[in-house]
């Protein structure tokens, strides 16, 4: 398979390759607008159909997540011995799961609330842009050749 580097030398992951890392893991980052600023929550998460599905109580999450325009998603893992690591960013729009056919399905997915609080709220997140990149590492022969 041949491999694709940005201009910064990170390889960039093919969609297929951001899918399965994001399927593999299940803790990520959703970052929403609050005001005209940017809030980082962490969730965890279910990849269903090529869409995200969190659970979330009622709040400022919820909130910021349904009412703005967009929404960003990330996930990554980091090695610092031996400086590798990885990256996938999800942009989407966010939908609350409200209709009980929906709903129905949702309460089937492997989905349990990691935090405290009553997260009864399901939140799909529907992606328009899905990209990752992966660091190589300067010790790594393959970069020397990018």
């Amino acid at each position: 398979m041949d491999r694709t580097f940005d201009r910064s030398g990170l390889e960039v992951l093919s969609e297929e390759e951001c899918w399965r890392f994001l399927e593999a893991h299940h803790i990520g980052r959703l970052g929403v607008t609050i005001l005209d600023q940017p809030e980082i929550f962490p969730v965890n998460y279910v990849v269903d159909n090529r869409t995200i599905v969190f659970l979330t109580a009622e709040g400022t999450k919820l909130a910021a997540t349904l009412l703005g325009t967009a929404v960003a998603f990330e996930i990554d893992a980091a090695d610092p011995m031996f400086h590798t690591g990885w990256s996938v960013v999800v942009r989407a729009r966010a939908e609350e799961i409200t209709a009980l056919d929906d709903l129905m399905e949702a309460e089937r997915l492997p989905l349990q609330p990691w935090g405290p609080g009553d997260k009864r709220r399901y939140v799909r997140l529907v992606p328009t842009a899905v990209t990752g990149r992966r660091i190589i590492g300067a010790s790594q022969p393959d970069r020397a050749s990018a």
